[in-house]
Order: C-alpha cells, then sequence, then structure tokens
C-alpha cells in the first residue's frame, strides 16, 4: 500500500485554470501556494493576489468556503522558488506554449524537493516534448494532470505518463486525486488532446458539420443534443460561448497540427463561422457575444447565413421528442435511424459519427473503452459515454448500421470501423462492458479496473452500463415498495433508499421511514439513508399532494403533515442511530428528513436549505423547531447574548429560502454541524456514511433524551423581526405575501404567542407548523405558487 501523502502543493500560474485548481485545493483542506511572474508595479505579489480576490468573484463559485481563500498562500517565481522544496506536489497550469513551459521547469527544477511529484495541467500539449532534456530522476515523477474547467465542479482528471514516468508516480497521484480531492481519474496516452478532448472536441465538430449539412438553427441543434440526448443541458453552441470559442477555436488547432495521418482530419479545420466570430472578437460569454447574444432580457442566436442575431427559442419536432423519450434505447436508435424527419436523421449522423470516431481510436487513446466513456461523462458532462450509448442499442445490430453508412459515403470518412468491432470477443451479447471489465483492443482482452487501496473506501465505484452490478438492486432486500426499498450489505446497518422520482417525499416514503426505524431497531445496529444518485431529497412531493387536498381537503394534507412528523420524531429518537447520506439537493422536507439523523455525512457538493416559502409554504416537518432547539441550544452556552441574536440566522435561512452552495456553507448555517463529516468524493460517501453509523453503534450509542421544553423568543422576539419586516414591504424589497409568510416564520421560531423566555416542547412546537402549513395551503397567493412551480418549475413573485 502506498504511503505518499500530499501535506503541501504549490501551483505554477495563476491564470484562470491555476487559481482554480489552488481553490480546489484548498477545498479539501490542503496546504497550497500560488506561484506567478513578479507584478510590475505594486506589491511583488501582486498578480496572485489579484487573482485570489478575482476568485471570490467568479460563478459559479471555486471556493467552497470563501474564507478559505486566505489559506492560499501568494508567492512569484523571483523571491519564493525555495517554498517549492516544501510542496509534495507541483502542478504547472501556465499558457500552453512549449518554449515558456521549458523556460519555467528549468527555473523551478532545481528547487524541487526529491520526492515531490511534478505534473502539467497542460490540456494536450505531448508529454514526451514537455520532459525533454529532464534528467532521469525528475522525467521519472513527472507526468500530465489535465483539469477539466471549473475544476472544483468538473470530476475528470486525466493522468498521462511520459516515457519515463514511474507506474508508482501515477499509483500515488490517482490515489491523492481521488481521496483527497474527491476526482474521477482517466489515464490517457500520450496523444494529442488525450482522450475527453480528442472525442469531446470531434463530437463538437461533427455536431456543427451535421448540423449544417441538414439546415438545422443553432437553437434546435442545442435543445436536441442537450438534455433529451443525456448531455449538457447548454448544448454544443451555447457551451462553446460558455467556454470561450477561442478557445475552442486552439484546441481544434492544435488537432489539425498534430493529426495530419488521421482519416478524420479534414474535420479538424475551424469552422467558417466558427472563425469569423473569433475574427470579430466575439469569443462567447466572456466578450458577451458569440453563437449567442444577449440583449436586454432576451437571448438572439446567430444566423450563420446574415451573421446577424435574431430571436432564438426554436425546439425539436414533437415527432423527435416523442423517439428521444423512448425507454427502449435499442428502439430510439432504431427510430431515428430510420425517420425521414431531418433533426432525426441529424441526431442519427452525430451518434453514428461519434460510434466511428471512438472505435477507430479507442487503440490510440485509451486502455480500453472504459477510459473514453468515463472521460465522456466525467468531462463533458454526458450521461452515458459513446461506447455505453452503443452497447445499450445493440452492439453488433448498430455496428452494422454504422457499416453500411460508411459503405454508403454518407459517412464522414470512409476509414472503416475496425476489426474488433465485429470480431468473435465483443459479442451482440457481451458488448464492449462486461462484468469481468471493459476491452482493450491492444490486449483483445477485457480490462478489469484498477485495484488500488484508495477504491476499497468506495462501496459502489462508478458504474458503466454492462460491467458493474447495479447499487439500485444490491445487497438483500428487507422491504420493497413503489417508494422506498430498505436492504442490507451485512446484519450490521438497514439502508433506506428512496426511488421516487427526485427522492421527493410522499405518503409511501414518510411509510417507509417509520418502518425503516422499527425495522432497524428489531433487527440491525444501525440505519443509513442513502439513495444511488442524486439528490437526497428534492422536498415534499408537490404533485402527490395535489389529488389528496382535491379528495379530502386540507384535512387529509394535514393529517399526512402529522404522519411526517411522527416519522421523523421516529428518527430523531430512534434506538439506533440513523445516519443521512447527503449528495445534491437536500431541500425542503429531505432537508428536515437530514436535521431529524443523529449523523449526517455529506458529499462537499450538497446544497441544503429549507425552500417551502417558494412555494407559498413553510417547513411543516421540523425545519422550524430545530432552528428554534437550536438558538436555544447556542444561546445557553453564551447567555449573555441575547436570544434573538442566535435566532437570526435560523429565520433568515428559512425567510429567504437560502440553500447552501457548498456542505461547508451548510455548517455555517447550522443545517450541519461540527461533528458532522465532509466527503470529497461522492463516491465513498455511502462507504463514510455506514463507517460513521457502524462507529456510533459499536461506541454505545444513545438517542438524546427527550426535551421537556426549551426557551423561546416568545412575543417580544416576534414583533422586533416583524418590524424589520415592515421595514422591507415599505421599502419595496417583499411583496405583501412575502411579509405573511415571513410573520408566520418568525411566530413559530420565537414559539408563537408565549412570554420571552417561556418554555416549549417538541409537541406544541409541531402544532405551530403544522397550524400553519395547512392554513398556508388554502391561501390564493401560495396556492399561485405551488401551482407556478408545478408547472414551470420556477418559483412565482406575487
Amino acid at each position: 500500500m502506498s504511503h505518499f501523502l500530499v501535506r503541501k502543493v504549490a501551483v505554477l500560474g495563476a491564470g484562470v485554470m491555476g487559481a482554480q485548481i489552488a481553490a480546489h485545493c484548498v477545498n479539501a483542506k490542503v496546504k497550497v501556494v500560488l506561484f506567478d511572474l513578479p507584478a510590475p508595479q505594486g506589491p511583488k505579489n501582486g498578480i496572485v493576489l489579484g487573482a485570489l480576490d478575482r476568485l471570490k468573484k467568479l460563478s459559479p463559485a471555486p471556493l467552497a468556503n470563501e474564507e478559505d481563500v486566505a489559506h492560499i498562500e501568494a508567492a512569484n517565481y523571483e523571491d519564493d522558488l525555495a517554498r517549492l522544496g516544501d510542496c509534495d506536489l507541483v502542478i504547472e497550469a501556465i499558457a500552453e506554449r512549449l518554449e515558456l513551459k521549458h523556460q519555467l521547469y528549468a527555473k523551478v527544477a532545481p528547487f524541487l524537493a526529491p520526492h515531490a511529484i511534478f505534473a502539467s495541467n497542460t490540456s494536450g500539449l505531448p508529454l514526451a516534448r514537455l520532459a525533454e532534456g529532464f534528467p532521469a530522476e525528475l522525467a521519472e515523477r513527472f507526468c500530465g494532470v489535465h483539469f477539466f474547467n471549473p475544476p472544483r465542479y468538473m470530476h475528470l482528471v486525466e493522468l498521462i505518463a511520459n516515457a519515463r514516468t514511474r507506474p508508482a508516480i501515477l499509483d500515488d497521484l490517482e490515489s491523492f486525486l481521488t481521496r483527497v480531492l474527491g476526482k474521477g481519474v482517466v489515464r490517457a496516452f500520450d496523444t494529442p488532446n488525450f482522450v475527453a478532448n480528442r472525442v469531446g472536441t470531434f463530437a463538437i465538430l461533427a455536431t456543427l458539420a451535421e448540423a449544417e449539412r441538414f439546415g438545422l438553427g443553432i437553437d434546435v441543434v442545442d435543445d436536441l443534443v442537450g438534455t433529451r440526448l443525456g448531455r449538457a443541458k447548454s448544448g454544443v453552441f451555447r457551451t462553446a460561448d460558455v467556454v470561450g470559442l477561442d478557445t475552442l477555436g486552439h484546441v481544434i488547432g492544435t488537432m489539425q497540427s498534430a493529426l495530419a495521418d488521421d482519416p478524420f482530419h479534414a474535420l479538424y479545420t475551424v469552422p467558417k463561422t466558427l472563425a469569423r466570430l473569433i475574427e470579430a472578437g466575439a469569443l462567447g460569454q466572456k466578450s458577451g457575444a458569440g453563437f449567442y447574444k444577449k440583449v436586454g432580457k432576451d437571448i438572439l442566436k446567430l444566423d450563420p447565413k446574415t451573421g446577424d442575431y435574431v430571436p432564438s427559442g426554436a425546439k425539436a419536432d414533437d415527432e423527435v421528442a416523442a423517439i428521444l423519450k423512448q425507454k427502449d434505447p435499442r428502439a430510439r436508435l432504431r427510430q431515428l435511424h430510420d425517420s425521414k424527419n431531418p433533426q432525426a436523421q441529424f441526431l442519427w449522423a452525430v451518434l453514428r459519427d461519434e460510434f466511428h470516431y471512438a472505435a477507430y481510436h479507442l487503440a490510440g487513446i485509451a486502455s480500453s473503452a472504459r477510459d473514453v466513456d468515463f472521460a465522456l461523462r466525467w468531462g463533458f458532462g454526458w450521461t452515458f459515454g459513446p461506447f455505453e450509448t452503443w452497447q445499450a442499442a445493440g452492439f453488433h445490430e448498430v455496428a452494422n448500421l454504422v457499416k453500411a453508412d460508411i459503405d454508403a459515403g454518407t459517412a464522414l470518412t470512409r476509414a472503416p470501423l475496425p476489426d474488433w468491432v465485429f470480431g468473435k470477443d465483443v459479442t451482440e451479447a457481451r458488448g464492449v462492458h462486461t462484468p469481468e471489465g471493459s476491452y482493450s483492443p491492444k490486449t483483445n482482452s477485457f480490462v478489469p479496473r484498477r485495484d488500488l487501496p484508495v477504491y476499497r473506501r468506495q462501496v459502489f465505484r462508478a458504474s458503466l452500463l454492462g460491467e458493474s452490478a447495479n447499487p439500485e438492486s444490491a445487497g438483500r432486500t428487507v422491504f420493497e415498495d413503489d417508494s422506498v426499498r430498505a436492504w442490507a450489505l451485512d446484519d450490521d446497518s438497514l439502508v433506506l433508499s428512496l426511488k421516487t422520482k427526485m427522492h421527493v417525499i410522499g405518503a409511501g416514503v414518510t411509510a417507509g421511514i417509520a418502518r425503516a426505524v422499527d425495522e432497524a431497531e428489531r433487527n440491525f445496529g444501525s440505519l443509513v439513508v442513502w439513495s444511488p444518485g442524486e439528490p437526497f431529497s428534492a422536498g415534499a412531493d408537490l404533485k402527490g399532494m395535489m389529488p389528496l387536498f382535491m379528495s379530502g381537503g386540507v384535512a387529509a394534507l394535514e393529517a399526512q403533515e402529522k404522519a411526517l412528523q411522527d416519522a421523523l420524531l421516529r428518527v430523531r429518537y430512534a434506538e439506533v442511530p440513523v445516519v443521512a447520506a447527503l449528495a445534491g439537493l437536500a431541500l425542503g422536507g429531505g432537508c428536515e428528513l437530514a436535521l431529524a439523523c443523529a449523523r449526517r455525512v455529506a458529499h462537499v457538493e450538497s446544497y441544503v436549505g429549507l425552500v417551502e416559502v417558494g412555494v407559498g409554504l413553510i417547513p411543516g416537518a421540523g425545519g422550524l423547531l430545530y432552528g428554534a432547539r437550536r438558538a436555544a441550544e447556542e444561546h445557553a452556552l453564551a447567555p449573555d447574548t441575547p436570544l434573538l441574536a442566535f435566532l437570526k440566522k435560523y429565520f433568515l435561512n428559512a425567510a429567504m429560502a437560502n440553500v447552501s452552495k457548498s456542505a461547508f456553507e451548510a455548517q455555517r448555517m447550522g443545517y450541519l454541524l461540527p461533528s458532522d463529516a465532509v466527503v470529497m468524493n461522492v463516491h465513498e460517501l455511502f462507504g463514510g456514511a455506514l463507517g460513521v453509523a457502524r462507529g456510533l453503534a459499536g461506541s454505545g450509542y444513545r438517542p438524546p433524551l427527550k426535551l421537556k421544553g426549551f426557551r423561546v423568543a416568545g412575543r417580544s422576539g416576534t414583533a422586533t423581526i416583524l418590524g424589520q419586516l415592515v421595514n422591507m414591504r415599505e421599502g419595496g424589497f417583499i411583496s405583501e405575501h412575502d411579509l405573511h409568510l415571513g410573520r408566520t416564520i418568525a411566530t413559530i421560531l420565537c414559539g408563537g404567542d408565549v412570554e420571552a423566555g417561556s418554555l416549549v416542547d417538541e409537541a406544541w412546537m409541531y402544532g405551530l407548523e403544522r397550524k400553519a402549513f395547512t392554513s398556508l395551503l388554502m391561501h390564493p397567493k401560495s396556492q399561485e405558487r405551488i401551482v407556478g412551480m408545478m408547472q414551470d418549475g420556477k418559483p412565482v413573485r406575487n
């Protein structure tokens, strides 16, 4: 087992990528020093200090906790090179110019610690060229470490060896990237643009070429190849605008110059429309115009024929939209192939081109089909990689369709599919991904996963279609229905997984929670609430509430709300520890479920909040009770500070529907406690939660004693908050209904119509929440918000 530790990282280059790599290191609580050139004027470290200041303004935020920017040390190449000797990992992230990198390497090499890994964040320059002139001992610990932008959010990091890199260096670095920075690592061959950018950029170019061939507008194309196809919502053209059209042009140029013998080379040319935009300085989002341009509130699209910007918003034809909704991947792909609709023909052509390209180049760019699929999923936001999509639709059936187009001359090139596609090893039944491993043309075998010790922390590793067991059916099922599945891997912990869409909480989930607690108390030592896939829970099932409301009125909904309150009380006072494993959204009722648990283990990208005011309601299952109780507990530790000072945070959280931008911010907001763990890698979340649950059970866990009462701020506290709300209303900052909701939240948090300092219990607070919740359901303004949210998913301001 490797014992390589990274205590401190140096990042060379404080540009967009360098500064954000440094930010993500500090997100993981790793010490980091950020270098750049000495500033020509002002403080020597002015360039770095400016970059650190910009980090706090970027969106999406590169820092999980903005205050942590103070832990990034600023340095320059003139005064501070000796500080490199304290660093275990040094990452170069300067401009993609070979001569500049070599100049920097010559400057820093004498100061590197003899054990330090030296890595370049190059996005496509050959490692062999970068390592030219290195002494053997430095070349052995030099490699490529290609982060994707933005580094905090993009799961992919590509590792690339040069010819002399020691294998242990890659293992050590992969372990650090996976465990500490929370990344998904793909090892790429030292070929131009490596794996993700090589195949992903080709997919962009193929989309542009096929869109022109079929005469489709850029807005239609983005609608077709976005979420409908299981890819980034922004599609291709809008994504290019976000990335920067000059950056895209640079990547294309790299492929054009370095891949002259590629049979797809004719496509490695900056399209005329793209070239004109770059020449005009219309570089996308950063310049205010690219393929799209925002004018006021309107988003205009480029008309390539005229060069003018015209209204956008065109969507996929109904016929094509219906095909893309098909659940059966074989039927879906076959219907796209057979359809006469130009949009369907366009989609088949794009997918065909991607299959053709990925198969043709697989042997040259990656060790197996697994690396290509993960690279596209983690680096480009695809739900499924090209080989997964191909395999799901029938490997040999699709291969024959692709071959027919190649033979007919309708594909982008007549280069044949490689022989292995039709070989005896990759059968129709098996495809390229199997439980034994993924196919490698180099070895003509199915390559298993790397079994580094770091991956033993992941109960369920990231899975590909056909390659590994499905966590949704893992373990022994204890009970299951349409809403939940309770299951176990052993006799220690029961696991409750939600099965509803977005893991929303309705009557079925509520009953499942209560039953799971009963089952865990009888037959297990702990209970873990975890569901395969995000989110933890998007909150209450609004759509499910409406039929209940129509059939039974407010009384029926009040009974359901009481059932949820009782279920969450069972969670809080369960005789076994209940641990929530959070990732993604934990909103409304999902937040309240997490708050009821004994502990929470959260992925860093957990977005937690009580957001009920967005639909004209208030937290009704203990969210406000939690805030009032926590404020009382905090006040008891600092009795000289007024109780209202502690309540303020919890009031603003609920009244403004604040949602944490990370797990660390959720800690500051009070939704996560100092005793709650935060993990960087989402694939370690379940194992971490199991470990916490078993640790609590093994150390004699006892539930908290049931509250006899806690102090509240009472009527005077409500009046103080209300005064501030009235000022906001008179200033036009909030609506009359916002004022009503704020008053209701303040009243409950302060304990209702009681004297300041009164003692109230959970039953009292639950009663206040339930009464207000059901009352608001009858309010016309709240009903408008509920209907608006269900219709278009956006909050109504009224």
